[in-house]
This record gives C-alpha cells, sequence and structure tokens, in this order.
C-alpha cells in the first residue's frame, strides 16, 4: 500500500479523496495554484505545495509542476480527482515513467476510450450495444449524406476528440446536413485542434443512463448498477439519480453483467462509467469515462462502498475487495450538483462566502469545500458543492433532497439552489418521467435567459 499520495486536483473531489486517504492511513499532499493558497483542501492535506499562478494551464495542468511536487514530497502515487488530467493519456504515461503509480487505468485504456471511434470499435467487440452510426470519421458532406439516407434523419454529427457539448450538431433532414457538417467540424478544430467527426442516428427522447464500472486489472470487474443522468443543460448534469426510475432489475441486470464483463475482459483498473442513451427499453453505448465520476456519491449511498478506497487499493495492486454477489442495491439516491452561477442566464458568480451553513441529518451528504469567509475564484469550475441524500425509496429521498435544501445556507454569492426548489415541485421531476431534452424546454418556458 502507498504511503503518501499526492492529489493533482482542487475543491470538493479533492476533499474527497484526503479524506479516504486520513481513513487508510496514508498521508495526503495538497498541491494548489496561487489562487487556492487559502482553500479547504490545502489546509485539511498532511502538506501543501504551491505549483503555479492562478491560470490552470499553468498550475493544475502543468505535468512538470505536479511530476516536481511528487518528486518534494516523496508522494508515490497521483490521483487526478476529476477533470484537469484525469483523462490524459500523455500524463499517465509521463507518471509511469517517472516510476510513480496512477490511481486510475492504464494510459492505454485512456486513449483507446478517449477517441470515441475507436471506443465505439471497442464497445462493439465486447458486445456492447452502440448506436446505429458511421463505421469510422466521415470525410466529407456526399459520404455523411450517403450515410444519413441509410440510417434515417434525424442524424448527429459529434467530434471525434469532443466532449462538453462541443462539435456536436444535429441534423433533421438532408437540407440542413451540409452546414450541420461544416460546423461540426470548424467547431471541432477550434476546440480541440482536431476536425474529424463521426455520425449517428439521432434519438428522439432519450434517457442518458451511466453504468458504474470497477475492475482491478487482474481480470476482476464488476458493476454497481447504474445512474440516470437525464435532467442536463448543455450536456452538463445537474440532477443525478440512482437507481434510474425507469430501469428494471432485469435491465439492470442485462446491462451491468455486459458491462462488467467488458471491464474484466480489457483488464481494465479502477473505476470508470460506461454511458448509454436509453430509448424503448433499448441501450445504445455513448462513451466510456475512464474515471471517477462527480456523481458516484449516489453509487456510494445505495450500495455502501467507498470508490475512492477501492480506486487506491486496485492502484497499489490489490484485487477488489468485492465480487458482484456482494453488492445489493439498498434503497434510492440523488444528487444535485450546486453551482455559484446567477439564474436565469447561468453566469459565474465568483465571490466572497459571508455565511455557510451544510445540512445535516440522516441520509444527507455535502460534499463541499466552502467555509465561511472562502473567496470563490472566478479561474475555475462554478461548481462549488454536491448535495446527496439517501432514503428507503425514491419518494424518501426526494423529500430528503426537499428537506436538505431548505437547510442549507450559503450566503454572498448567487447559486443555482433556487433551481432545484423549483425543480422539486415539477409533476414530471417528482413521478422521475423526463428525458435528456426536459430541462432544456422546461428552463425555456420557465427560467428565459
Amino acid at each position: 500500500m502507498f504511503d503518501k499520495i499526492l492529489i493533482a486536483n482542487r475543491g470538493e473531489i479533492a476533499l474527497r479523496v484526503i479524506r479516504a486517504c486520513r481513513e487508510m492511513g496514508i498521508a495526503s499532499v495538497a498541491v494548489h495554484s496561487e489562487a487556492d493558497a487559502d482553500a479547504m483542501h490545502v489546509r485539511m492535506a498532511d502538506e501543501a505545495v504551491c505549483i503555479g499562478p492562478n491560470s490552470s494551464t499553468l498550475s493544475y495542468l502543468s505535468f512538470p509542476a505536479i511530476i516536481a511536487a511528487c518528486e518534494i514530497t516523496g508522494a508515490q502515487a497521483i490521483h487526478p480527482g476529476y477533470g484537469f488530467l484525469s483523462e490524459n493519456a500523455a500524463f499517465v504515461q509521463i507518471v509511469e515513467d517517472h516510476d510513480l503509480a496512477f490511481i486510475g487505468p492504464s494510459a492505454e485504456h485512456i486513449r483507446q476510450m478517449g477517441d470515441k471511434i475507436t471506443a465505439k470499435e471497442t464497445a462493439k467487440i465486447l458486445g456492447i450495444p452502440v448506436v446505429p452510426g458511421s463505421p469510422g470519421g466521415v470525410p466529407d458532406v456526399e459520404t455523411a449524406k450517403k450515410l444519413a439516407a441509410e440510417m434515417g434523419y434525424p442524424v448527429i454529427i459529434k467530434a471525434t476528440a469532443g466532449g462538453g457539448g462541443r462539435g456536436m450538431k444535429v441534423a433533421e433532414s438532408e437540407e440542413v446536413l451540409e452546414t450541420a457538417f461544416r460546423t461540426a467540424r470548424s467547431e471541432s478544430k477550434a476546440a480541440f485542434g482536431n476536425d474529424e467527426v463521426y455520425m449517428e442516428k439521432y434519438l428522439q427522447k432519450p434517457r442518458h443512463i451511466e453504468v458504474q464500472v470497477f475492475g482491478d486489472g487482474q481480470g476482476g470487474g464488476v458493476h454497481l448498477g447504474e445512474r440516470d443522468c437525464s435532467l442536463q443543460r448543455r450536456h452538463q448534469k445537474v440532477f443525478e439519480e440512482a437507481p434510474g426510475p425507469s430501469i428494471s432489475p432485469e435491465e439492470r441486470a442485462y446491462i451491468g453483467n455486459i458491462c462488467a464483463n467488458a471491464i474484466a475482459k480489457m483488464g481494465y483498473r479502477g473505476a470508470g462509467t460506461i454511458e448509454f442513451l436509453y430509448e424503448d427499453g433499448q441501450f445504445f453505448f455513448i462513451e466510456m469515462n475512464t474515471r471517477l465520476q462527480v456523481e458516484h456519491p449516489v453509487t456510494e449511498a445505495i450500495f455502501r462502498q467507498d470508490l475512492v478506497r477501492e480506486q487506491i487499493r486496485v492502484a497499489a495492486g490489490e484485487k477488489l475487495s468485492f465480487t458482484q454477489e456482494d453488492l445489493i442495491l439498498d434503497g434510492h439516491a440523488i444528487e444535485v450538483r450546486i453551482n455559484a452561477e446567477r439564474l436565469p442566464n447561468f453566469s459565474p458568480c465568483p465571490g466572497k462566502i459571508t455565511q455557510y451553513h451544510a445540512p445535516g441529518g440522516l441520509g444527507v451528504r455535502m460534499d463541499s469545500a466552502l467555509y465561511d469567509g472562502y473567496s470563490i475564484p472566478p479561474y475555475y469550475d462554478s461548481l462549488i458543492g454536491k448535495l446527496i441524500v439517501h432514503g428507503r425509496d425514491r419518494p424518501e429521498a426526494l423529500a430528503r433532497l426537499k428537506r436538505a435544501l431548505g437547510e442549507l445556507i450559503v450566503d454572498g454569492v448567487d447559486t443555482t439552489v433556487p433551481l432545484f426548489d423549483m425543480l422539486l415541485r415539477e409533476p414530471d421531476v417528482i413521478s422521475g418521467d423526463y428525458n435528456i431534452h426536459w430541462l432544456e424546454k422546461w428552463l425555456e418556458a420557465n427560467l428565459p435567459a
């Protein structure tokens, strides 16, 4: 087992890893930019190293600075959290070249799943159902038209190297296909330095379902059920729950076993999420995230497992501490992402926290790096906390969420808390009858920017 781990991240996820380290008797090293000198993860870690100025490019994304911090402190492993360098294969390769352990999958698996076309081909080989689409990159408009005619409109054109909703365009008919194709390519080139695009059948009213998987790199692989993350704004999740309200136990076992077997067959190490669009009882693979997800706490709640602890264990060469038979689903959990943003435009709202009070009580967890007097810097993501609730069933979880939101106090900046107060009054949210387009349409009608 490791004696010391460096956390190459900030905010609530850095705190989450520090807490796991402390429970395991492992020393933790926080890295931080100049802007984060007073951050909570810096205060809570056993050691802290400043790795650069405010810009994330020059600090949290700097390979040399993070490797140097490991060498200075004697850290043997790096936990990347999520975002930043968590899915950067080049960084993982450098970590391994310096005889350090990366708490996550191999560079090869990150590379394989980071390219959307390769990921889809790999999924097919492993027996994971995929969305009908182009066999690879689409080189020109003529090819796009031919493929679209075969699979039927509407189609979606996506950047091969994409993410975060950039480089994605929907074409409802042949008349708009050329414009959509050229726009997706130019966006992709601008955002990712790569203009290659592929094309898929566009599903009308799908739900976003993701299966949590875990492998030990030694032939062991399990799934920990699914999460429904359909309530999204601009492809960013805002409300996540587990288990999915539309998924039956039979469907869960079917797709879960496919994913667990795939992970075992790949020899995958660590936490991962296989994401699907789900419509009319069918699952269609969209991508795999080779890291811990923001919404991992809802899975931890319903299976009573510490996923970060397990990440550290398997990275240290140990086998999985649980089997598929050990994983018994218990109750229902919901997470809402709380951002320092001003409604209705969702504009970032950095500033000083004048008062902060976290909700508590049975089945309530608040993952946040806020404290009274803390100043939220303007340089990073606006996520300031995650409120997670667990209940015996979905109605109890919803009631608990409503109660906990009423207890939460964040003064000094605007937050997205009022959004969740409104959503919890909506019949579709209460019943679980929503899809990936629901929130966008609701916002247009109820919170016009």
